[in-house]
């Protein structure tokens, strides 16, 4: 390996600098001679490269690059891998979103795509135009947070109608009380009607009952529905 080039993935290697004037993890420019090649690399992927880092926003980690015929054939490599030719490139999708990052490589000028969703990296290189392996799965979409169901407007209340009825029906049970007392001890002439006070009074103790209980259900309801 030359002192201008840098080791990746063991055995693969980038060169530190090259005529495009960019490192592809976003150093300051240091523009060289043209030349046709950077190391072992093909310039025209140097600078799909950069590009595609222009691209993105953020650092490309490169798990593989240039591969000596030897080191392509410990790590199983195409026979005619576009490593050898220094025109293919292994990137991390640690810190990539994959379908943003074809998208973006594609756009580039990358045309050849491997996708090695359980190594976590996909493959790019100059073609020809060409793709293998299983897409990465979707990865998980943020849901904005749930908003809690209103609570009811008192006007619609079930819990204040049932126990505003309940109140109103105790009221008027106490109401008939009382004036069953008062004709039973001032007016003999109306005893007569003091059964149907008594029949008015029971009617108004079930419509309080009554009221109590959609009141006690209002709530369990509510309660159900997370409304409170």
């Amino acid at each position: 390996m030359s002192a201008t080039d840098a080791s990746v993935a063991g055995g693969s290697h980038i060169p530190r600098r090259w005529p495009s004037g960019a490192r592809p993890t976003g150093a300051a420019p240091l523009p060289l001679r043209p030349k046709r090649r950077a190391g072992r690399l093909r310039l025209p992927a140097l600078n799909k490269l950069q590009a595609l880092r222009d691209r993105r926003g953020k650092p490309l980690i490169v798990r593989s690059a240039y591969r000596s015929p030897e080191h392509n054939r410990a790590v199983g490599g195409a026979t005619r891998s576009k490593h050898l030719d220094g025109a293919a490139f292994d990137i991390a999708m640690a810190n990539h979103d994959p379908v943003a990052f074809e998208a973006a490589a594609r756009e580039v000028g990358f045309l050849g795509f491997g996708f090695y969703p359980r190594s976590r990296f996909m493959h790019v290189d100059l073609g020809p135009a060409r793709q293998w392996g299983e897409h990465f799965p979707a990865r998980p979409v943020s849901f904005a947070a749930e908003t809690p169901p209103a609570r009811e407007v008192l006007a619609e209340s079930r819990t204040m109608k049932g126990g505003g009825a309940a109140g109103v029906a105790t009221l008027g049970a106490a109401g008939v009380e009382v004036a069953q007392s008062v004709l039973a001890e001032t007016q003999t002439a109306i005893l007569p009607l003091i059964p149907y006070l008594d029949t008015l009074r029971w009617v108004f103790i079930a419509v309080a009952l009554g009221g109590i209980a959609v009141t006690i259900y209002a709530r369990l309801d509510d309660w159900r529905r997370g409304r409170r």
